[in-house]
């Protein structure tokens, strides 16, 4: 978790806001620190002064940091297995600090939470009369039952299905948040239906501009976290299904992929994995690649890979359940089975992306996810 003090002028006075965030953000290589990180730099870009508190738990302390923040504390994150069996969530149980609620009632400004995570003390009686708004980054319980169902290790499974319960109980005290901002359009539907108040300020990302090159590619991209098993599920769906007797080159990039996705990349011809490279060479990949493949089974949160592929990458296919967010449907090729993709793979291998739709696909991106617009339509509902 973390706490920003944020400061901005306003008729001659400065505006302070109180963040509560759920782990160290930086380097932002992974969903929810990656929307923290570019938030608070672009909050900061905006005038705004931050105060930093997060929970640490294997993350190094960050000089890069400072840059952007008036000043950062960090508390451990005790994860006692013994929370396991507490009534609250997991993740949020294991989100606690004397010492952060005493910091957050020192001032009397609004305070953001991260995502329900560090949403510990958002019913807390002492920050009763205190404006507060909670930054959901998904529809947790949710997120929790769709693991549930791919996970193939018994105990994981088993804890899956208890988060999913104590989250959806849990969820019902957003109730007590003045003002929730919801991270997408299919979320900000689903909470709007419970609770007033309810925005979409959409996710923050590393992208200052579009980088689209011109040309063709000679292979197609898939990349994410292999670790999670939503992401190694869609990859081997490509490589069985949709990639297994056709020509065309796929390469598949990201995190810590395990020994059965190996297995299977290494029983094929046209496939090939890059593990484990940094961030400037996914980019690049993203950036040269003839096509962006991302199907997902989970159709949950918002997928920042999406994000980066339409910022960076040629001719993009997904799924519908890719597209949490309608303004981006326009700007992919939408491909629901393995046939429907294996044909868009075969039709668009050796289509140039035209000069009209990447001056189409500009406009969307440049009008709905820059961090500059959406940081400041985020102070404006905040104050």
């Amino acid at each position: 978790m973390f706490f920003m003090d944020i400061t901005v002028k306003e008729n001659g006075s400065e505006m302070k806001l109180n963040v509560v965030s759920f782990d160290i953000p930086y380097p932002p290589d992974y969903g929810g620190v990656i929307d923290i990180y570019y938030k608070i730099k672009a909050l900061s870009r905006a005038g705004i002064k931050i105060q930093l508190h997060c929970f640490y738990y294997g993350r190094k302390k960050p000089f890069k940091l400072e840059s952007i923040c008036s000043s950062i504390n960090y508390y451990r994150r005790y994860r006692n297995p013994l929370h396991y069996f507490s009534k609250q969530p997991f993740i949020v149980r294991t989100r606690t600090s004397k010492q952060l609620i005493r910091n957050l009632l020192k001032n009397n400004s609004p305070i953001l939470f991260e995502g329900l995570h560090s949403c510990f003390y958002l019913t807390d009686s002492r920050l009763k009369k205190r404006k507060k708004i909670v930054r959901t980054h998904n529809m947790e319980h949710n997120y929790y039952n769709k693991l549930a169902q791919v996970e193939q290790n018994w105990f994981k499974k088993k804890y899956f299905m208890s988060e999913n319960k104590k989250l959806r109980e849990f969820e019902k005290k957003l109730k007590y948040a003045d003002v929730i901002i919801s991270i997408s359009e299919s979320d900000t539907v689903y909470f709007s239906s419970m609770y007033s108040e309810v925005f979409h300020t959409p996710v923050f990302h590393g992208n200052e501009s579009v980088n689209i090159k011109p040309g063709k590619g000679n292979y197609a991209l898939y990349h994410g976290n292999l670790a999670v098993v939503e992401n190694e599920n869609a990859a081997l769906y490509l490589i069985h299904k949709v990639f297994n007797d056709i020509s065309v080159k796929l390469i598949i990039a990201g995190r810590k992929p395990t020994n059965r996705l190996l297995t299977a990349v290494n029983k094929t011809s046209n496939v090939l994995i890059e593990p484990d490279i940094p961030s400037a060479d996914l980019i690049n990949l993203i950036n040269n690649a003839q096509i962006n493949i991302l199907p997902t089974f989970q159709s949950t949160g918002i997928k920042l890979k999406l994000i980066n592929a339409l910022y960076n990458g040629r001719h993009c296919i997904v799924n519908s359940r890719m597209i949490t967010d309608k303004k981006i449907e326009e700007c992919c090729i939408i491909a629901d089975s393995a046939e429907e993709m294996k044909k868009a793979v075969l039709e668009y291998t050796n289509r140039e992306l035209s000069s009209e739709n990447t001056i189409k696909r500009t406009k969307i991106l440049e009008n709905n996810y820059s961090n500059t617009k959406n940081a400041d339509n985020l102070i404006a509902r905040v104050f």
